[in-house]
């Protein structure tokens, strides 16, 4: 099963058009979607999780038209939204019972065993009995996969999940994400690179409503080799470095500044070549200089 969006748009009624022509296939396993606050990710995941319409364009999840079949796609969805509600005196055993209650386990053994595979699954079954209102953030989130992944859905959805945690548990978080790509779709919207250099196998880069790239990280990696340049420079001089060169990012140390270039040839003395990462990958797009080939032929395909 692929979930395939082709030429989806969405202008909001002030006047911001959150999306613009977006055409993706999308297959079974971890897909990232990377991209600023603001860049339309939250609109794509809300129209794809059933929660809005586009003003023109299509989605589908294997046989099932996502845009007229809303039932059936909420039948095989979990969905986690970068803010979601507790109730916060319950008990994560006892609110996730109501939840698979409300899913449609009726039968109470049956329940019971959901809820705790679920809670083992996430690593929360030690504090099964403890108040939601007492949980961390990263505890949080696990607990809010537990919900999404009640009736075994197929799509899942990801939607700034890590922003806020600490290094701890956003580790503990991504080894649960990770496990959970062999049986389903799932998509990672987030800002943040590393997590998607670290869990996807594919990924789009979108900005502006817009589709910059799609690739694979580790080909998009390997496809700005040698085009990726650094020099230690004073921090006064950056401004007038940025005038003249792809600057694609800067960074200070010790008061002066680090300056990565995106250039297809040397750009003068006193460059390095840098072994690039995918931190660079983004930034060289968004900066408008590195477009995949890859992404191109995606879109095409998707548009057919």
């Amino acid at each position: 099963m692929q979930l395939e969006i082709r030429n989806i748009s969405k202008t909001y009624p002030n006047g911001v058009r959150a999306l613009h022509d977006v055409s993706l296939i999308i297959p079974q396993g971890m897909y990232g979607l990377l991209g600023p606050n603001g860049a339309g990710k939250s609109t794509l995941m809300r129209t794809i999780a059933t929660l809005q319409e586009p003003d023109t364009g299509s989605i589908t999840l294997g046989d099932i038209d996502v845009i007229r079949e809303k039932g059936r796609v909420r039948e095989t969805l979990g969905y986690l939204p970068q803010e979601f509600g507790v109730y916060p005196r319950e008990s994560a055993e006892r609110l996730l019972d109501h939840f698979a209650s409300l899913e449609g386990i009726t039968d109470k053994a049956q329940r019971r065993e959901t809820v705790e595979a679920l809670l083992q699954q996430t690593n929360l079954w030690s504090v099964r009995r403890e108040k939601l209102g007492t949980f961390s953030g990263g505890m949080r989130q696990r607990f809010g996969i537990a919900i999404a992944l009640l009736g075994h859905p197929k799509l899942v959805i990801v939607d700034e999940p890590t922003a806020g945690l600490d290094p701890a548990e956003r580790v503990r978080f991504l080894n649960l994400l990770s496990a959970l790509g062999e049986d389903s779709v799932i998509i990672l919207s987030t800002h943040i690179v590393e997590d998607v250099s670290e869990l996807c196998t594919r990924m789009a880069i979108i900005n502006g409503g817009e589709i910059l790239l799609e690739a694979e990280p580790l080909r998009a990696i390997e496809d700005v080799r040698g085009r990726v340049w650094r020099k230690l420079v004073p921090k006064e001089s950056v401004a007038s470095i940025e005038r003249e060169m792809a600057v694609i990012s800067t960074k200070m140390l010790a008061g002066r500044t680090y300056v990565n270039v995106y250039s297809e040839v040397s750009p003068g003395e006193g460059f390095e070549p840098v072994e690039p990462d995918l931190k660079d990958v983004y930034f060289s797009a968004m900066g408008g200089h590195y477009r995949s080939v890859s992404a191109g032929e995606t879109q095409a395909a998707a548009s057919r």
